[in-house]
């Protein structure tokens, strides 16, 4: 019986994880990236504050502004908030995408970064992390979130 059951799970197991690599869209990506986003994941300095019960742009109240298809424009509805989010590259293995805002202080001044986004099944939200890949179009400015110095050494 053990036997029976060890084969019945080697028999599954790739379409069970199969089942995790969900496909990303080919078409209209950015809104999909506004959309699908779990903002939790992008550095503190870039995010709204945090709340549990908040995930995506639209339950912190962000509004869409400008969208076509590899840029985004997001904003709070009082406009003092503003991320603009461009889609550099797409993969099998996740989404490179600019995000580009103005820091909580003044002293943090202007912030871009590449990140590399990824879900695990189509259901999921995009789980966001800074990536060490570069782009010509999305050169790396401001404040590092996680040294508290600068990308020009300071």
């Amino acid at each position: 019986m053990k036997i029976m059951y060890g084969v019945m799970v080697l028999a599954c197991a790739p379409a069970v994880l199969a089942g995790n690599d969900a496909p990303y869209p080919k078409e209209k990506v950015a809104g999909f990236v506004v959309e699908k986003l779990d903002v939790t994941t992008l550095p503190s300095v870039l995010r709204p504050k945090r709340d549990k019960r908040k995930k995506t742009f639209g339950d912190y109240g962000y509004i869409t502004r400008q969208l076509d298809e590899k840029d985004a424009l997001v904003e709070t509805a009082v406009g003092d908030t503003q991320i603009n989010i461009r889609v550099l590259d797409q993969r099998s293995t996740g989404i490179y995408v600019c995000i580009e805002g103005q820091g909580k202080s003044l002293a943090d001044g202007p912030i871009q970064r590449v990140f590399l986004l990824r879900w695990k099944k189509a259901n999921s939200l995009l789980a966001g992390r800074e990536s060490s890949k570069e782009f010509d179009g999305c050169p790396e400015i401001g404040v590092d979130p996680a040294s508290g110095s600068d990308s020009y050494g300071g």
